[in-house]
């Protein structure tokens, strides 16, 4: 048993992740623990040792060359040592090498937040020099909404996810199949019956997994004294700290009622008229600065398909108002074909991303409502919706590549 100081950010799940244990052996060796309550920062606890080695750094050592010289992966290292900048070592810091470590990047088993995604994409740079990575723009906290390259090919698409806060899980759903076909991509294999190689040569492929990262923070996190706008949230979400039922953004905005595509409709519409955890959608198209920089980064690369994964009901909708193109219909059939969704004709829905990539544009948009429950969707569920989710995507690469 070594001693762990609880940090801010940290969760049950969180915690049992960073020291490869299970959740209950982490609350057997804490009693004081709950399941169902956060952690308080500064708390002590006793995590349960598990097996491993320890290597000291030297002078000239890279965590590339150690990986292939200590037989594991980079993010293998990565997971065991969440405190080393792997990028910049210095010698004699000390490296743990654990027996058990996950050897993928895209660890879905606690909760997935901004901390995670910019580890994880940092890691994919590191592993796949393929990559491209950009930041697009900012939340309203400051935190940088990352946007992943893959692909070199002349049919743009585009993929986003963590829009809604509380459906936080389409992000490492996202990311993990940005790991798997860059993986299938480097070694030449398949993913799904989908040569990679081949697919990538055709289309180039944009992801942003978390346009919401303040709203994802609230959610798995809750609201702790000290936030910058902590009065007004408290306020907003009716007195309450937890935040599991909340949508919107930082501002109480919901960022899918957020753009220039019959506005005015959505407002009377949704008959909302103030911040809250759902359904507002601000005071004009495009107020907040992530739904900003997501249309700015659309309007900048002109895509001629977007992808916007939400959860829950297992349906795709595909059209808006009749300014889809007449090829939308067919690529919602081939996507509902590979993964058991229902694709529907929606009506009565404005100012989503979807609805105003289609007006302005008059390509192909979606809108994936991934899984089915209740919001958010459990960590448990995660490999039964990656297997729904990941073939539809790779159809919809398929669609753009002109391989249909």
């Amino acid at each position: 048993m070594h001693p762990y100081i609880v940090q801010p950010g940290d969760t049950l799940l969180r915690i049992a992740r960073r020291f490869d244990i299970n959740a209950a052996a982490l609350l057997a060796a804490n009693p004081a623990l709950s399941p169902t309550m956060l952690p308080l920062p500064g708390l002590l606890l006793g995590i349960p040792n598990g097996a491993g080695t320890i290597y000291c750094i030297q002078p000239g050592d890279t965590i590339i060359a150690l990986a292939e010289r200590l037989g594991c992966s980079i993010h293998a290292l990565s997971a065991a040592n969440p405190h080393l900048d792997l990028k910049h070592l210095l010698p004699g810091q000390l490296l743990e090498i654990k027996a058990n470590t996950t050897q993928r990047i895209i660890d879905p088993r606690a909760e997935y937040g901004q901390v995670e995604l910019e580890k994880d994409v940092a890691l994919l740079e590191l592993e796949f020099p393929f990559v491209d990575v950009k930041t697009i723009g900012e939340s309203v906290m400051g935190k940088p909404i990352l946007a992943v390259k893959l692909g070199e090919g002349p049919h743009k698409v585009h993929m986003n996810a963590a829009m809604h806060a509380n459906e936080w899980i389409t992000a490492p759903l996202l990311m993990t199949f940005i790991e798997d076909a860059a993986q299938a991509c480097l070694h030449g294999k398949k993913l799904c019956d989908m040569d990679m190689r081949a697919l990538l040569k055709k289309v180039s492929v944009w992801f942003v997994p978390m346009v919401n990262p303040d709203g994802v923070e609230l959610v798995q996190e809750g609201l702790h004294p000290g936030h910058l706008y902590y009065t007004e949230l408290l306020r907003w979400n009716r007195g309450s700290t937890r935040f599991t039922k909340w949508k919107a953004n930082v501002h109480g905005v919901d960022l899918n009622d957020q753009f220039p595509a019959f506005w005015e409709e959505e407002v009377e519409r949704r008959d909302v008229h103030g911040p809250g955890p759902r359904d507002y959608p601000g005071e004009a198209p495009l107020s907040e600065p992530e739904a900003r920089a997501l249309a700015d980064f659309t309007r900048e690369e002109c895509f001629d398909l977007v992808v916007a994964l939400h959860t829950q009901g297992q349906e795709i909708y595909w059209n808006y108002r009749g300014y889809e193109p007449p090829e939308a219909e067919v690529i919602a059939k081939l996507m509902s074909q590979a993964s058991g969704y229902k694709p529907v004709k929606l009506k009565g829905s404005d100012a989503g991303y979807k609805d105003w990539f289609i007006y302005d544009y008059r390509k192909p948009g979606f809108t994936v409502e991934i899984g089915y429950g209740v919001n958010p969707l459990p960590l448990d569920s995660f490999q039964d919706l990656y297997d729904e989710v990941r073939p539809l995507l790779l159809a919809a690469l398929a669609a753009a590549a002109g391989q249909t």
